[in-house]
């Protein structure tokens, strides 16, 4: 255990080398909320809900779900992957004294901590300067529920873009997969666009994928929203979790003998 905390510790020094990219992230965070501010105030200007959203309710849930993507750094780890696997290095990480996707599942981890601090004192301060009143539940159970989601969801993301990069070992190019999970993971975690908005057919399709209970339900949770779901996501993402620890071991297993890498 004291191997995988010290990864993350370096990994969490690390970001400190890449100064912008602290800003950069900050600036996305704001923008986002910044472009949904704009959108929903002229929607909102003519009714005052929409669908089971207030104007405060909409902008409290963009704020935690904004907070919550941009926790969600693993899309790395795949191409931190593929590219190791086709320039022969991959064979690094192979010597190491250490599981290799509890390698990578450390760097995630340290990189998130160093990030987490700054995306929250970005929501803040929106929230200060655009005098939004923040909805959030008051119910423990149910954020104790969305905690455990996040949590899980966080490590259910690493999961599956360690999945991916290891597809590298029999596909020349793995683009084709990363591009579907991206628009998933853009369209079901409910970034773009509330789920609640969408019709309850569709909705009740995308609660059997596992990107519904990454962001999207966290962050209805805390701000008051599907609290009867709380449970139910947590079993269903945990579910979802143990399948894909059972995938990566075949793939793992059957996949690496196909490797042949040079130089470390």
């Amino acid at each position: 255990m004291n191997k995988y905390r010290e990864i993350a510790k370096i990994y969490m020094k690390a970001q400190l080398v890449w100064r912008a990219d602290v800003i950069f992230n900050m600036v996305f965070t704001i923008a986002k909320i910044i472009f949904a501010y704009l959108i929903w105030s002229i929607i909102f200007e003519a009714k005052s809900r929409v669908g089971e959203f207030t104007f405060f309710g909409m902008m409290s849930y963009y704020i935690v779900n904004s907070f919550l993507s941009q926790l969600e750094m693993s899309p790395r780890i795949s191409n931190e992957i593929n590219q190791r696997i086709r320039n022969g290095t991959f064979s690094k990480y192979m010597i190491v004294p250490v599981n290799v996707e509890g390698y990578f599942a450390a760097m995630e981890a340290g990189i998130v901590l160093f990030y987490f601090i700054f995306d929250l004192i970005a929501a803040a301060v929106w929230i200060l300067i655009f005098r939004i009143q923040f909805v959030f539940t008051r119910d423990l159970l149910t954020i104790v529920c969305a905690v455990l989601m996040i949590l899980i969801g966080l490590v259910f993301m690493v999961q599956l873009n360690f999945f991916l990069g290891l597809l590298t070992l029999k596909y020349q190019g793995i683009g084709t997969f990363l591009m579907i999970k991206d628009n998933l993971v853009s369209l079901v975690t409910g970034s773009i666009i509330p789920l609640a908005l969408f019709p309850e057919l569709v909705v009740r399709i995308m609660k059997f994928l596992p990107f519904y209970y990454v962001t999207y339900l966290p962050s209805m949770l805390l701000t008051g929203y599907n609290q009867s779901e709380a449970l139910y996501g947590v079993g269903i993402i945990l579910i979802w979790a143990i399948a894909m620890q059972g995938i990566i071991k075949l793939t793992w297993k059957q996949y690496i003998r196909k490797y042949d890498g040079v130089g470390i």
